[in-house]
């Protein structure tokens, strides 16, 4: 029997029955929301601006709640664990979100400072995964701690007030840079060895035969101002990061753009949704973690037991009994979202993306099932029931979502700490916003996604 042929108003219906659409984040704002969103990313830019290393972001974090009746916890100055209580007891399962703080960037090796041609340089070591050409010819800020010969502390930001020197990294000019640079490939064109920042060029005033004069120089100065001498350079946590404030970008400034919001985004967001969701029905955690950049290791970041140490407190506390299964029973009891950016779309690069599965700028907070590389190796992937309790959440709060993953299969991929919070027995899936120009040292955010982040990470929490 031949079926019938629809009308237009039916076949309407059926698609709107039928059809999952991806919805432009801008469409679904009503005007107040639409202030709500440029509040948001107002104070999520100052945010970004206080907070370059992980010790800033920790600080300011650890600040915020400090003005809160959060309970938290803080790790080394690099990683925090914030903690609400719900109508149900921690013991019976917790509701988790898991950001990390760690940006690439460049740090200073130990014995960083020289001289050459009568000019003084930093030496650096890369951090996480960056494109080294990113970082030449642009002004750049030197921010960190220094811990003297006598044990006293000293914090140092240069390059980011009105009246501060920035640095730099030299680059060849183009009419000498054809064999040394223009025949190779990309990757290799600017060696690492050769990310030496320029950091001095006055010779100390004294006799003409003194050697490093420039390098003595610099060290003169960073002893008037600092008290710190070449020695203390060794156990410092120097980091260069590109100078400057987050920036609105665009004429109609629809976007973020600035150093470090893979992953402080979603920090942000979590920090946020912890502090501003309601009365919860299950206790909720948000963990702000270091070292995701270079995998995780270390005792402030994923693959350490920073989570398990806060929940015992919490536990005692609340006069749970512990025995030697309680965590574990509270793990296999608890949901959580692996708060990480991922890559948007961007149409000049078409051929690494798969534009039905990959995630759209402006299309609000982006689900990731599974992240890893090739096929599926070294990721989470989020069991059915935990996308489909995770994404009917959302739906009733409203929250603009798309779901895609990170470019075409076998043209890369990456990773996220999920699959170590998955490892302890947690259901677990990634959701973060997508990020243009990621690792770079001015990513771009969507305002509309850093936002719908907020809302999807508060609607996770409250239930």
């Amino acid at each position: 029997m031949a079926e019938k042929t629809l009308t237009k108003k039916e076949l309407e219906r059926l698609g709107k029955e039928l059809l999952h659409k991806r919805v432009h984040g801008m469409r679904a704002l009503s005007a107040k929301e639409e202030e709500a969103c440029e509040g948001y990313c107002h104070e999520y830019k100052a945010f970004l601006s206080k907070a370059k290393t992980e010790r800033e972001a920790a600080r300011e974090i650890a600040s915020i709640l400090g003005h809160s009746n959060i309970a938290f916890w803080q790790y080394r100055e690099k990683a925090i664990c914030a903690y609400r209580p719900g109508k149900k007891r921690a013991q019976d399962g917790i509701r988790l979100i898991c950001t990390h703080i760690d940006a690439p960037r460049l740090d200073l090796k130990m014995n960083p400072l020289y001289e050459d041609l009568d000019m003084a340089f930093l030496k650096t070591h890369y951090y996480g995964g960056i494109k080294k050409f990113h970082w030449l010819t642009r002004p750049l800020a030197l921010h960190g701690v220094v811990l003297l010969k006598d044990g006293q502390r000293v914090d140092i930001t240069i390059g980011e007030q009105v009246d501060d020197p920035v640095f730099t990294i030299n680059d060849l000019l183009p009419h000498l840079a054809s064999k040394v640079q223009g025949e190779k490939k990309i990757r290799d064109a600017i060696p690492a060895e050769k990310l030496n920042v320029l950091f001095g060029g006055n010779p100390i005033k004294g006799p003409e035969d003194t050697k490093e004069a420039v390098k003595l120089n610099c060290l003169k100065i960073l002893k008037r101002e600092y008290g710190i001498v070449e020695r203390d350079l060794i156990s410092a946590e120097l980091e260069i990061v590109p100078q400057g404030p987050p920036r609105d970008v665009g004429l109609d400034r629809a976007f973020v753009g600035g150093y470090g919001q893979d992953d402080r985004a979603c920090a942000f967001a979590a920090l946020k949704a912890l502090t501003d969701a309601r009365t919860p029905e299950q206790p909720i955690m948000a963990l702000f973690l270091d070292k995701e950049e270079i995998g995780s290791d270390g005792n402030t970041g994923a693959k350490s037991r920073l989570i398990e140490l806060a929940l015992y407190e919490i536990l005692r506390q609340e006069g749970a009994e512990l025995a030697p299964d309680t965590i574990l029973r509270l793990f296999n009891s608890s949901k959580a979202i692996s708060g990480d950016v991922t890559a948007g779309i961007d149409p000049d690069y078409m051929e690494v993306h798969e534009k039905h599965n990959d995630a759209h700028i402006g299309y609000g907070v982006n689900l990731t099932k599974y992240t890893g590389a090739r096929g599926k190796y070294s990721a989470n992937d989020a069991h059915a029931e935990m996308v489909n309790w995770v994404t009917r959440v959302w739906d009733r709060k409203k929250v603009v979502w798309q779901a895609g993953e990170l470019g075409r299969v076998d043209e890369g991929g990456g990773g996220t700490v999920a699959k170590y919070i998955a490892s302890l027995g947690i259901d677990t899936v990634d959701a973060g916003p997508p990020l243009l120009s990621m690792h770079s040292p001015f990513e771009i955010a969507h305002k509309i996604d850093l936002y719908m982040t907020y809302k999807a990470y508060r609607a996770f929490f409250e239930g």
